[in-house]
């Protein structure tokens, strides 16, 4: 049982990793190969992966088949549905969870996740769309959608595969303009849930005001994170202590023991009761009930679900007395949350979990209660320190301590604080439990502060980390096993394995997957150059705090040499102040105006200017535009212009440049160029048919956003392309696009055809 279970979950994660779904008459097999595992048990492990294969694959075809038909994307469409779960308000706008009831075509998803923006004309549109869509309204809408997309790029966020796990088969927003009405309420079960969920969150924010403390413990008592700034978050993962500021598997373990406990202590001292149903199992159902209510209470989130159907598994044994080995129990509970969500091998924090709990078990004795809460933390912080490596490329050394406190605090006293504060509206429970928060922060405030308090390198190699893991059991061994501390030398390669870089003479290109704008990341042996940031999504949200700086950690740059910013435009600079606070950046060349703010947090500001030169590596580097007195040239025309150039191949990296740059560039006799960064996204004012004679390149690289508002590129523009026989490389089609310079033919690769899933499918444009 214990092996077929880990292999169900085994086929299920297996499937994640396919570039392709198999064929739906493949799924004939399922009854076959279950009547296979229950009448030939010793091939029961075998027949169960492909059991977890094959069903993990029956969902995704059913979950697929409801994305947004291609024909419709762009359309102004009329809907009728209900707002499900609770909105997310921001400056510009509110998001929520759309569930269809009707529409204006048949073909729509049931789930939509949509934007309505405030109107630029009007102060006050946020604060009225706060007042009018509620968690259970159903309301008519005409929107604008799109297929699920994201960025795609090396060690990203995989938002494409987050949208399928929670069901959104299309995003979009509310047009404006069109319609918009309040049909009445729904009243499902689950909307009353939802309407209990944001009065407390109404009732925290009002008592509390916009404090630290307010944001964290909505986000304990009703599993809201939104609240919780960016700062706060990075506190949270310098220290160790993210898992405990939502509702996560913790806290509903913990609620649920409670309430086991509870219903146990009482039940024996019932006579009656007793006869009728022993404790334990009265205790099994009332922990699967505080489970559940708990869980509802969070938005019946997805991680929230996985800790439910794990409290059930565990129960469920104590109530028909088959509690067994706890490696069974955990590879049940492994077998149905994976059953109820097919992609949860996908979420880092299941694994995470279930790896601690089994650390857990794996370490557990019959020590005095302090000395085992200790070796516990122990195990837990050597344990999972390759995973932690692999999914987030750093580990809180100072977790151990900041949990040591934390987990009790929080799990024992803080939470359970905020859940009383929900069920009796008393002012004084919130302002203790305020305090009490304030009082964390200020300890954890102290732990981040502490030297080496974060272990930041590359993201290691697979093999490294499973390496790292086979050690960390072999250390965390009971007594008696022999060499014990030689598990060190199994972990070591995962720490100290150097990252490959490019050779001497030798440069690596990344057009990063940025969506409407633009970074590049070239790096040589020893330089790390970055051309453009990216743009800036939102107030607290900008390209380079989600994409650029995670991708320079994880391949283990940890400095930047130059930052080059084209031109003032915030889809090329947006990024860039993030870059500056996360990262030490040696200088900053760009044609930004020298009262720019930027230029007071670089090390070395300058001026881009065309002449400029510089080797690095054996790579040669050289600014062609702008030249002298341009700075008074529309914006676009003042973009650097960079030309790389490794052995015999070359790139050249235009920025927003248009026709009247493209002129000086070919007066000045621009040299040619085998991959060619085409100008301004594509846009029709750029790329004229001389240009693209002159430079000749053998592949160009066209960064732009998927379907975004400016057209880009112009069919105009790839039809020029295509006349001149070269091949067109996209960002919003093809994810990020890598090409390797050196003294060869250059070679380009796309990300989504480097790491394929069969979510990921390229998208029509």
């Amino acid at each position: 049982m214990t092996l077929a279970a880990a292999a169900f979950a085994s086929g299920a994660a297996a499937l994640q990793l396919q570039a392709e779904l198999p064929a739906m008459a493949w799924l004939l097999a399922l009854p076959m190969c279950a009547a296979v595992c229950y009448f030939q048990p010793r091939l029961a492990a075998l027949f169960a992966f492909v059991i977890g294969l094959l069903w993990a694959a029956g969902a995704a075809h059913l979950r697929m088949a409801d994305w947004l038909a291609p024909e419709l994307e762009g359309r102004d469409l009329e809907v009728v549905g209900v707002v499900a779960g609770l909105p997310a308000l921001s400056e510009r706008a509110v998001r929520f969870e759309f569930e269809l009831e009707a529409s204006s075509e048949q073909r729509l998803p049931r789930k939509l996740l949509l934007a309505w923006y405030r109107s630029p004309w009007s102060e006050d549109g946020a604060a009225l769309m706060e007042e009018t869509v509620h968690p259970g309204e159903r309301w008519l809408f005409t929107v604008r959608l799109r297929r699920p997309h994201g960025h795609v790029n090396p060690h990203g966020f995989d938002y494409e595969a987050w949208l399928l796990e929670r069901s959104v088969g299309a995003t979009g927003y509310v047009r404006t303009r069109g319609e918009r009405k309040r049909l009445g309420t729904r009243n499902h079960v689950l909307d009353y849930v939802e309407r209990v969920r944001e009065a407390v969150r109404e009732r925290f924010k009002t008592e509390l005001g916009a404090t630290p403390a307010a944001g964290i413990l909505t986000a304990l008592a009703v599993g809201d994170q939104r609240a919780i700034s960016a700062e706060e978050w990075r506190l949270f993962n310098r220290t160790g202590v993210t898992h405990l500021m939502s509702i996560s598997g913790l806290h509903v373990t913990l609620v649920s023991g409670l309430a086991a406990w509870l219903v146990s202590f009482g039940w024996r001292r019932v006579p009656p009761a007793v006869v009728r149903l022993p404790a334990r199992k009265a205790a099994a159902a009332a922990a699967i009930a505080a489970a559940l209510g708990y869980t509802l209470l969070a938005g019946f989130a997805v991680p929230a679900q996985r800790t439910f159907w794990m409290v059930s598994v565990v129960a469920a044994a104590l109530w028909c007395g088959r509690v067994a080995a706890p490696a069974r129990t955990l590879a049940l509970a492994l077998a149905v949350v994976v059953a109820t969500d097919p992609w949860a091998p996908l979420a880092p924090g299941m694994w995470l979990s279930f790896g601690a709990v089994a650390l857990i078990f794996y370490v557990a004795t019959n020590e005095w209660r302090i000395a085992q809460w200790g070796r516990m933390q122990w195990a837990i912080t050597v344990g999972l320190a390759p995973a932690a490596l692999l999914l987030f490329g750093q580990i809180s050394v100072a977790g151990p301590l900041a949990n040591a406190l934390a987990i009790p605090l929080v799990s024992v006293v803080i939470t359970p604080i905020a859940l009383a504060a929900v069920v009796f509206p008393l002012e004084l429970l919130l302002q203790a439990a305020a305090w009490l928060v304030q009082w964390l922060l200020a300890f954890l405030e102290w732990c981040a502060a502490l030297p080496g308090a974060l272990w930041q390198q590359h993201t290691p190699p697979v093999w490294a980390v499973a390496l790292a893991m086979a050690g960390a059991v072999w250390m965390l061994a009971p007594r008696g096993v022999p060499w014990r501390a030689g598990g060190l030398a199994l972990m070591a390669p995962a720490f100290s394995l150097a990252p490959p870089t490019p050779a001497r003479g030798e440069a690596w290109v990344t057009a990063l997957d940025v969506g409407q704008g633009l970074a590049v990341l070239v790096r040589t042996a020893n330089r790390a150059l970055l051309y453009d940031a990216g743009p800036a999504y939102g107030p607290e949200a900008d390209s380079g705090g989600r994409i650029v700086v995670p991708l320079l950690r994880a391949t283990g740059v940890r400095s930047v040499d130059l930052l080059i910013l084209s031109h003032e435009d915030i889809d090329h600079l947006g990024g860039a102040l993030t870059l500056l606070e996360s990262l030490e950046v040696h200088a900053l060349a760009s044609s930004l105006p020298r009262s720019h703010p930027l230029h007071s947090l670089a090390l070395m500001p300058g001026r881009c200017a065309a002449g400029m030169a510089w080797d690095w590596d054996g790579v040669r580097f050289e600014f062609l535009h702008p030249p002298a007195g341009w700075e008074t040239a529309r914006r676009n025309n003042q973009s650097c212009v960079l030309r790389i150039a490794a052995g015999a191949s070359s790139m050249l990296l235009t920025g927003d440049i248009e026709r009247a740059a493209e002129l000086s560039l070919l007066e000045n006799k621009i040299a040619a160029s085998d991959i060619l960064l085409v100008p301004h996204h594509g846009s029709r004012t750029s790329s004229s048919s001389e240009f693209i004679a002159a430079v000749t390149p053998r592949w160009a690289i066209v960064p732009a956003g998927y379907r975004n508002r400016f057209g880009h590129p112009a069919r105009e523009v790839l039809e020029r392309y295509a006349r001149a026989g070269i091949p067109v490389l996209r960002t919003d089609r093809d994810g990020a696009i890598s090409v390797v310079l050196d003294g060869h033919a250059p070679r380009v690769s796309t990300e989504r055809s480097r790491a394929p899933r069969y979510w990921r499918r390229t998208p029509p444009v």
